[in-house]
């Protein structure tokens, strides 16, 4: 006999959960971070991986989607105690409260901080998501999407499910058409001198992994279709601070992309110029990757309600731009 989705699973022994309607089209893995608070992202990954969670009796990968009525087997796993894990700090408690810039009963939205990754895991234990909800523990709350760790701006936090399953899929829109589901508009400081107007870089995009598991992302005619498009806005000591606007999500594809056009974004430790890098950080003190989510836009209930969402461009970056001159 299955048992209705829980927050609260019981360890030690197999279950078979049957998803509920109003879960449908959730990833698997998503789900299971559900099921199983306390357990390891990596541990999550690899029950997926060796076969230990099924679906319908079956093999499933990770970013599988659920479907009402489907029956997953969770495996028995070691879950951390209540109060095993401690709680955030109180100054990123305190910054992801200052952090909020726009609210309503569906969702909210947070100007990230650089330096703070979207979720927890690969020794962070408090990301975005875990330090909300440490916040409002009576609320539930849903990544609609991530930033990279090292990206500043604007991220929205999901309040209801049913705001979640919109947004996720004017997201998928977003990647598969042509931007029309999401519009996203980053600010970003590009080394060198880049041509006036607009350039648009579509180049697919494969992620790789380095030894030690790290993710490296690099252009590959066997990726994934990735459009970006840079456009200058002023020119500050030799280099172009530029407004991008992209029409996928992927993987560090602005950071990819201005690499592939010789244009590299200051600051970037993984893809940049490590001398210009050096230069920018002794002479302004930039100590951080130039890349900010400044602004986006989309419409809920089948577009007949708009939202333009902003984020302002963080301090240190203002200074960096004014001490460039």
């Amino acid at each position: 006999m299955t048992e209705p989705v829980s927050s609260t699973p019981p360890a030690g022994k197999v279950r078979l959960v049957r998803i509920d309607e109003d879960r449908a089209d959730q990833r698997l893995d998503n789900f299971l971070f559900g099921q199983l608070k306390g357990a390891p992202r990596s541990l999550i990954y690899k029950i997926i991986r060796s076969g230990q969670v099924r679906v319908n009796g079956g093999r499933a990968k990770a970013e599988t989607r659920l479907e009402g009525g489907d029956e997953v087997r969770i495996p028995p796993v070691r879950l951390a105690e209540p109060g095993e894990k401690g709680t955030p700090a109180r100054g990123l408690l305190d910054a992801m409260a200052a952090s909020i810039v726009f609210e309503d009963a569906r969702l909210l939205a947070i100007n990230k901080p650089t330096g703070v990754a979207s979720h927890g895991g690969s020794g962070i234990s408090f990301g975005v998501i875990e330090t909300l909800r440490a916040l409002r523990p009576k609320e539930t709350l849903e990544l609609v999407h991530r930033l990279d760790r090292d990206t500043s701006g604007l991220m929205v936090i999901a309040k209801k499910r049913s705001a979640l399953l919109e947004l996720q899929a004017l997201m998928r829109e977003s990647d598969a058409d042509d931007g029309r589901g999401i519009a996203k508009r980053y600010l970003t400081l590009l080394v060198g001198r880049m041509p006036d107007g607009t350039m648009s870089v579509d180049a697919p995009l494969h992620i790789g992994l380095r030894q030690g598991g790290e993710r490296h992302v690099q252009v590959h005619a066997g990726g994934k279709a990735s459009l970006s498009h840079f456009r200058v806005l002023e020119r500050r000591g030799g280099h172009s601070y530029c407004e991008v606007r992209i029409e996928t999500g992927r993987t560090h594809q602005i950071r990819v992309h201005a690499q592939h056009i010789g244009h590299p974004v200051a600051g970037d430790d993984k893809y940049g110029d490590p001398e210009v890098n050096k230069r920018l950080r002794e002479q302004l003190g930039l100590k951080r990757l130039f890349l900010h989510a400044a602004s986006l836009e989309f419409a809920l209930d089948s577009g007949r309600v708009p939202y333009a969402l902003d984020a302002p461009l963080a301090t240190e970056l203002v200074d960096a731009l004014d001490r460039l001159g």
